[in-house]
């Protein structure tokens, strides 16, 4: 049956008549679906019979086959209940996927039922307005203004490349795809997790099962769209399957990892991680297990990354490939000045960009110390050139290989499975440009580059800020305090509200990030307005409520021994402060939703994090009665 399917259309390959073709050589797709992506990173899916695509191809690509209601997704303060028409065009520079329903068999044909997946922009009053665009028209403008400076400047430091032999620019980029999987219905205990997880058992170990089966048969499926899979192994997280009576997999929970090759194309990036997504939870639906992309599904368990590699390329005029961020010398230096830049800008900016990255609770509750995920905004390099190294412990790493400098790139590792990886990426390289635009103007050395990229907080720089540092070689959970963290690299925000207050505080960020109407400054406010929405509505609707349940389960199982009765009392008090509103006491909980109603987004936050400290007190103190009830 594999065989016999066709899974990708390649960009660029087949002309309008080549396209119908192949189409009508597989009678088994029989819908068509425009996929546009709301500025959430929700895509849409609808089911267009084939037939309509045949009969008017033109129209899917301007605009005219189909429209949908823009004030119905993630599109805040832009499609409104009073203007919502979105028209979806169709994008034929990419990959085209077939996406199949194996449950529902074609009976002339016998193969599974398709529907061909047209990757597409959403345009509303006669502007692009989605993430797809956000990230194709940023890359134009950073393309076009890079060429024009590299073009109008001498950069010390780069004499191995004339900027007049540059024939093109190329943004490579990549991802890593973490996930938790497991058995339905099935529960494993927390500490059970976190044990394992602290003496290393899984980390690479061999999977076995209905685990190996589903991880063999993802890895073999990207393949066969086009992603060119990598590898697949276990991450940190989880613990060893059980076999029950039958001898089948059982009990299942596990942290996996999958990975597929970069590409030369973010917006092709960005379609081949959604499509991932797509293969990696059908495959193991199939094989009978579940699959989450939350960030932090299992609190004090490791969480799910994906962290987001990003390089820049020049193709010369001889057809030759340069990587901009590699030295001449790969032995005597870390990086090139454009590289220093590029990591500069990056670090200067990633106030700004940090909500577009991490905007729910849940990815906010990954970044914590103990869990191998970024906090401070930091980058490493390395302890010498002839040395790469790999700092686990930072925001954005660098990573080499001195045999091979088309390797050079960096590692952004806050991205989360459910991070809007379109406007991650256009943020990160219009950072990138703006710290780039600094290095090539400047006309400094690279050894001075190199030097404010290394200052301490006290130093002052021409680009980057007093008061803080930007580079450490160290373990920045193990060797520096909280606070010192706080004070070298500042306060890391612990609430959603903490982090869209980095974007709201930093105008003048804001701005150098606003590239020629690519990423327009109201279309990063309605982003805002969204996870700012998506904030309150979780927090009072799922959030409160999963806690109220977990209060409610703690019942008194004591007999008359003081000791327990002590504590019962102290856990009870505590039940009672955060979720029992009396004559005398207003409840933690109900202060929470007098906030947000109120529009007092300073105190709910507040608030939010003495909910989740005293919900980790409260559960820590339950164990420990429990455990002591015999």
């Amino acid at each position: 049956m594999v065989n016999d399917l066709l899974y990708y259309i390649p960009a660029g390959q087949y002309g309008k008549e080549g396209v119908l073709a192949l189409l009508e050589q597989h009678p088994e797709i029989k819908f068509v679906s425009l996929v546009g992506v709301d500025l959430a990173g929700n895509d849409t899916d609808e089911k267009i019979p084939i037939a309509m695509f045949f009969d008017d191809y033109e129209s899917f690509f301007e605009g005219r086959a189909v429209q949908t209601d823009g004030s119905s997704v993630v599109l805040t303060g832009i499609a409104t209940l009073n203007n919502a028409r979105v028209d979806i065009w169709g994008d034929p520079s990419v990959n085209w996927f077939i996406d199949y329903n194996y449950e529902n068999i074609d009976p002339a044909t016998g193969l599974p039922t398709g529907t061909l997946r047209i990757p597409a922009f959403l345009m509303h009053n006669e502007r692009y307005v989605d993430s797809r665009s956000i990230l194709k028209e940023t890359l134009d403008f950073v393309k076009a203004e890079l060429m024009t400076l590299l073009k109008k400047n001498k950069v010390k430091g780069m004499e191995h490349v004339n900027a007049d032999d540059i024939a093109d620019l190329i943004f490579t980029t990549a991802t890593e795809l973490e996930f938790w999987v497991k058995t339905p219905s099935k529960v494993v205990s927390t500490k059970e997790l976190s044990t394992s997880q602290k003496l290393q058992e899984q980390y690479w170990q061999r999977t076995h099962g209905t685990v190996r089966t589903a991880m063999e048969q993802a890895v073999e499926m990207l393949d066969a769209y086009g992603l060119k899979a990598e590898m697949g192994h276990k991450e940190v997280g989880g613990v060893k399957g059980k076999i029950d009576d039958e001898g089948h997999m059982d009990h299942v929970l596990e942290q996996l990892e999958i990975d597929w090759k970069y590409t030369g194309n973010p917006l092709q990036t960005a379609d081949n991680e959604l499509q991932a997504r797509i293969i990696v939870r059908e495959v193991f639906r199939e094989n009978g297990l579940d699959v989450t992309f939350q960030a932090k599904p299992i609190i004090g368990v490791a969480g799910s990354g994906e962290h987001t590699h990003f390089g820049l390329m020049a193709k010369m005029k001889n057809g030759k490939m340069v990587n901009l961020f590699s030295p001449e010398d790969m032995k005597k230096a870390f990086l090139s000045p454009l590289g220093i830049g590029a990591i500069m800008g990056l670090l200067k900016n990633y106030e700004v960009i940090n909500p577009f990255i991490t905007s729910t609770t849940d990815s906010l509750n990954r970044l914590k110390p103990g869990f191998e995920a970024p906090i401070c905004i930091v980058t490493s390099l390395g302890n010498q050139p002839d040395e790469p190294s790999r700092n686990r412990t930072i925001l954005c790493g660098l990573i080499r290989d001195i045999g091979n400098p088309m390797a050079t790139r960096f590692e952004l590792r806050s991205p989360n499975p459910y991070t809007n990886t379109y406007t991650a990426i256009a943020l990160i390289y219009s950072a990138v440009l703006d710290g780039l635009r600094y290095v090539i103007t400047s006309g400094k050395t690279p050894e001075e580059l190199l030097a404010e990229l290394s200052k301490n907080p006290e130093d002052t720089a021409d680009y980057l800020e007093t008061g803080r540092a930007y580079r450490s070689e160290k373990n920045v959970f193990e060797d520096y305090t909280e606070e010192e963290r706080n004070s070298r690299y500042g306060v890391p925000p612990a609430t959603v509200w903490e982090n869209i207050l980095g974007f709201k505080n930093n105008p003048a960020k804001v701005e150098a990030l606003v590239n020629g109407g690519a990423f327009a400054k109201d279309l990063m406010e309605s982003f805002i307005a969204g996870i700012l929405n998506r904030w309150k509505l979780e927090l009072i609707n799922r959030l409160i409520p999963a806690n109220i349940n977990t209060i409610r389960a703690m019942k008194p199982i004591h007999g008359d021994d003081g000791l327990d009765i002590s504590r019962w009392d102290a856990i009870n008090e505590m039940r009672y402060y955060l979720a029992k509103d009396t004559g005398s006491n207003t409840s933690l909980f109900t202060r929470i939703g007098q906030a947000i109603t109120a529009g007092d987004y300073d105190t709910a936050s507040k608030l939010q994090m003495e909910m989740n400290e005293k919900m980790l007190d409260l559960e820590a103190k339950y164990a420990e009665y429990t455990r002591n009830v015999l």
